[in-house]
């Protein structure tokens, strides 16, 4: 199915057909399940949270975006990105504060989750200065994010951000670089 009948079908679901949203998974899930693979392959090879659960978090979380007004595909694999960002880092900081005496939870075998502290303080570091980034370039942090995290191309990121090609890679290549300094740095210290 093309870009523009995905766009379509976001604008139906701005304007509250739920149907849309009955046929908007089928179509998004690959391009889902490819920027939640960009993801997991980052992790530890033991890592049991499958990139279908990721998916799946992200999914419910996706379809409770009441306020968002989607403008393309491109804007909604976008924002995908972000929240499987943010659930794997919610994940990673759960992790580091059980192994500081956290609480017990109850878990399901079905949502054992393996994440090694060392990853976990890695993403953390990353997620530490990609906010750092934000404070001082937001344009370049939320193109590290589509990039990096949601696997998204120089031209989709373009297309979402409404700026030229060019413009998104000089920015990607500045971003990466000042971020490689600040998590090293952040290692050091």
């Amino acid at each position: 199915m093309s870009s523009q009948n995905i766009t379509e079908i976001l604008i139906a679901w701005n304007k509250g057909e739920q149907s849309a949203l009955e046929h908007l998974l089928p179509i998004v899930e690959k391009e889902l399940r490819r920027i939640a693979h960009n993801y997991m392959r980052k992790e530890r090879g033991n890592h049991t949270l499958q990139t279908t659960a990721l998916i799946n978090e992200a999914y419910l979380k996706l379809i409770d975006q009441r306020s968002v007004e989607w403008s393309n595909r491109a804007h909604f694999f976008a924002l995908s990105a972000q929240i499987m960002r943010r659930i794997l880092l919610n994940h990673a900081r759960d992790r580091i504060a059980q192994k500081r005496g956290g609480g017990f939870e109850h878990l399901d075998f079905e949502t054992i989750q393996i994440m090694t502290i060392e990853k976990g303080r890695e993403l953390i570091a990353l997620d530490d200065a990609l906010d750092q980034l934000a404070k001082i370039d937001s344009l370049k942090s939320r193109i590290v994010e589509m990039r990096y995290f949601g696997g998204l191309t120089i031209d989709e990121v373009a297309s979402v951000l409404q700026l030229a090609p060019v413009t998104i890679s000089l920015h990607w290549r500045l971003a990466r670089a000042w971020l490689k300094k600040e998590v090293r740095t952040g290692e050091t210290s």
